[in-house]
């Protein structure tokens, strides 16, 4: 009786008798002689990991056929292991794993890496390794990718200890016996909002006020391991430096003179902030809100101060205006020519309102007596 099968070009197959290796089966059709049932056949895909328990037993026990039909990859502690298929990073093999590849389809290539003593990856390393599979499941992954932009630092741990500080740009670490985290902080001035502080100034009036404040880091390290978030930690102080500064000035004060208050905050604020890795570049009030009736009843003292104001600017007005008519009046009186210019002058501009003049003479003289009367001007001595 003969059991017969076929063996594809990208498959190699096993012969078993009784649980017992005999060769491998090359591809084709395949046909044994097995009157007893004694034989067995199991197929593999050779392009790829031998993942079989029969390869362990292959490499021991026929070490001759395991060098002719694949290589085994055994990685010890520290070290990671990355295989090359055709030239193509396809495996990596972590430490204290033992795996074998088939070598008889594709060329098979193993480079290994000492994860304690370069735990960082080459760009290039990055790219060819980062797709690559494991062979054997983990909850992380082999490699932790650390993306920095522009303006950015990034802070880079390993199982909680800061290892260095990187600038822009995309770095890879083995995460391999390890874990690797990343803190990116950015380094341009960021605006901290301190909104609605209800504040009683000395003479216990209720403000609200809303300050902004722009924040920049300038030592990332420091900035990261001072304080939890450095973002908050300014918030705090703000609150603590608005407080004292208008708490210990009266209403007037603080609306007449809003630069000595900015000025205080920022001293007290940068004081306090010394040794956190951080700088404010900024800091100033940008409302103050009173109360409703407060509100109103300085409403009411502006309007009253801006009307005697302008009582004080009209009666300056027609005082000067007064005293302009009356020395129009002594010239005109000393001089009767300036007077009568004046008299034309009013009735020019009557005349500029009227459309249409007629001028009758009763006596008959015409139009040139008429004007002879209304203007004469005197002789000179």
């Amino acid at each position: 009786m003969y059991n017969s099968f076929i063996v594809s070009e990208k498959q190699r197959g096993l012969l078993i008798r009784d649980g017992r290796f005999i060769r491998m089966l090359e591809p084709g059709r395949q046909r044994i002689f097995d009157p007893l049932g004694r034989y067995e056949f199991e197929l593999f895909d050779a392009t790829g990991m031998f993942a079989s328990p029969w390869a362990e037993l292959i490499a021991k026990g026929h070490p001759e056929i395991a060098a002719e039909y694949f290589q085994t990859v055994k990685v010890e502690e520290g070290q990671v292991a990355v295989v090359r298929l055709d030239g193509r990073a396809s495996f990596i093999v972590r430490p204290g794993e033992t795996v074998h590849v088939w070598t008889v389809l594709k060329t098979v290539e193993v480079e290994t890496f000492d994860i304690l003593v370069q735990p960082r990856l080459t760009r290039e390393q990055l790219v060819a390794f980062e797709k690559a599979t494991t062979v054997v499941a983990s909850p992380l992954s082999n490699i932790a990718v650390v993306n920095v932009s522009e303006a950015e630092e990034a802070l880079v741990f390993f199982d909680g200890e800061l290892v260095e500080t990187l600038g822009p740009g995309r770095y890879g670490y083995w995460q391999i016996g390890r874990k690797v985290t990343a803190k990116v902080i950015d380094m341009r001035p960021l605006p901290v909002e301190v909104t609605a502080q209800e504040i009683l100034t000395r003479d216990k009036v209720s403000l609200r006020v809303t300050l902004t404040a722009f924040v920049k880091v300038v030592d990332a390290r420091q900035a990261a391991l001072s304080t939890p978030d450095f973002q908050a930690h300014v918030y705090k102080l703000v609150q603590f430096a608005v407080r004292e500064a208008i708490g210990g000035r009266t209403l007037d004060e603080v609306l007449s003179d809003r630069v000595s208050v900015d000025r205080q905050i920022v001293e007290h604020v940068r004081a306090a902030i010394g040794g956190t890795g951080v700088a404010v570049t900024e800091l100033g009030i940008k409302d103050v809100i009173l109360p409703g009736d407060m509100r109103e009843l300085i409403n009411k003292v502006v309007e009253a101060e801006k009307t005697a104001q302008a009582n004080l600017i009209r009666r300056r007005e027609e005082t000067a205006a007064t005293r302009s008519l009356l020395n129009t009046a002594k010239l005109m009186e000393d001089n009767p020519t300036l007077l009568r210019l004046k008299e034309l002058e009013s009735l020019e501009r009557v005349t500029e309102k009227i459309g249409r003049i007629d001028v009758h003479a009763s006596s008959g003289e015409g139009l040139n007596a008429v004007l002879d009367r209304l203007v004469s001007l005197r002789a000179r001595d």
